[in-house]
């Protein structure tokens, strides 16, 4: 079966930086799955990358920032009170918050604390970044209906609903 709209492909993959450091892997004994077609399943590059593909090909794709985690945006640091924090707040945390326009749900993290402030960065740690991400088809099926309407992938290897 090839990788079209509304398949659920199964690869394996290795995800590294531009210096070749491993990031992120999954081995086809336990490979990664999404719904294809635009789901926002994995990034529109790869996806582009693996259409019309069968199992057992295999990519190599070297991805620019804008393919990938996006450019490092200044705007999403900012600088916050120590007051507005847990006491045990360190450097690395993580915290869910809003961006400044109150649009976009982020993920800041604290990167530095001084003087009574803290320092937050709202980007994706690999933002600015270019990653090369080599892939195998490992499995492609059709897609449950209930998979479609849900937009992702149910079962082994992919999302899961808690009920």
């Amino acid at each position: 079966m090839r990788i079209e709209k509304n398949t659920v492909v199964s690869i394996s993959y290795r995800m590294t930086d531009s210096q070749g450091e491993l990031l992120e892997e999954a081995s086809a004994a336990e490979p990664a799955a999404y719904l294809h077609g635009g789901y926002d399943g994995i990034f529109p590059a790869v996806e582009a990358a693996l259409e019309g593909k069968e199992p057992g090909a295999q990519i190599d794709l070297l991805m620019q920032p804008e393919d990938a985690f996006g450019d490092y945006d200044e705007n999403l640091v900012r600088v916050e009170d120590q007051s507005l924090f847990p006491a045990n707040v360190e450097v690395g945390m993580q915290f869910e918050g809003s961006s400044e326009d109150g649009h976009h749900h982020l993920l800041y993290t604290v990167t530095d604390i001084a003087e009574g402030k803290v320092v937050v960065d709202g980007n994706h740690p690999l933002a600015g970044q270019s990653l090369r991400l080599q892939c195998q088809v490992v499995d492609v099926r059709a897609a449950s209906a209930e998979e479609i309407a849900h937009g992702h992938v149910h079962g082994a290897g992919g999302h899961h609903h808690d009920h």
